[in-house]
């Protein structure tokens, strides 16, 4: 697997350019999963996986057992972001996103010719998205979830009655809403300027959403594969 590169704010150990992407857009689908945090995505992204037999990448997720990983060097910084409510710098989380894909692609029991990824919660920023776009993989579309502010909060703070989550509680909570506002809302507009948007109302219950969302899958071409 290769090794994640330190920020690129260390120019000696920063990663090297691409001039083409990993992987082809011609072979491998990317949807992008945002929505606020408590908008559901994890819940649809189930789904999604259930149906029409997506890999689903979580970003937040590789970034949480990056930072418990006892031999990573970039543990405790990604524990410091999190903790605050900011974004790990790009480059590291590109790198792990990368990773896991090709480590799903070499997985001789993944027989499908047609690969399918899900990566929820990412691009969070602008240059998340630049970056994986030209280096990583092209993506299709962006599947928003679009969820008030109150909903939301109502639904993480009894999340973190039980997710045992450092993020779940009031303080972070603020935080997460404030950073996907202003960092993660110029990604969805700006991929929507390109029709690259599906936008989804997500303040609903979680079946009425999907078949919502199952409506818009079909309008874009992915067909169930159960």
């Amino acid at each position: 697997m290769p090794a994640i590169p330190p920020p690129a704010d260390n120019p000696k150990l920063a990663p090297p350019e691409k001039d083409t992407p990993t992987f082809s857009p011609d072979h491998i689908s990317v949807i992008y999963v945002l929505g606020g945090p408590g908008a559901g995505k994890g819940t649809q992204c189930a789904n999604l996986v259930r149906d029409y037999g997506f890999k689903h990448l979580s970003a937040g997720d590789l970034l949480r057992a990056e930072q418990d990983r006892p031999d990573s060097q970039f543990g405790n910084m990604i524990k410091e972001y999190i903790a605050d409510g900011k974004i790990v710098p790009m480059e590291v989380t590109v790198q792990l996103l990368e990773n896991a894909m090709t480590d799903e692609i070499n997985n001789k029991q993944w027989q499908s010719t047609d690969k399918r990824f899900l990566i929820d919660g990412f691009p969070r920023k602008m240059d998340q998205a630049l970056k994986f776009e030209e280096s990583v993989c092209p993506s299709k579309f962006t599947l928003f979830f679009d969820c008030p502010e109150d909903v939301m909060q109502e639904r993480l703070i009894d999340r973190g009655k039980t997710s045992g989550r450092a993020d779940d509680n009031a303080e972070s909570i603020k935080k997460r809403f404030r950073t996907f506002v202003e960092t993660s809302m110029p990604v969805v507009d700006y991929f929507e300027k390109g029709g690259k948007v599906v936008k989804v109302n997500a303040a609903q219950g979680p079946d009425v959403i999907y078949e919502d969302v199952k409506k818009r899958m079909t309008e874009r071409g992915f067909e169930m594969t159960k």
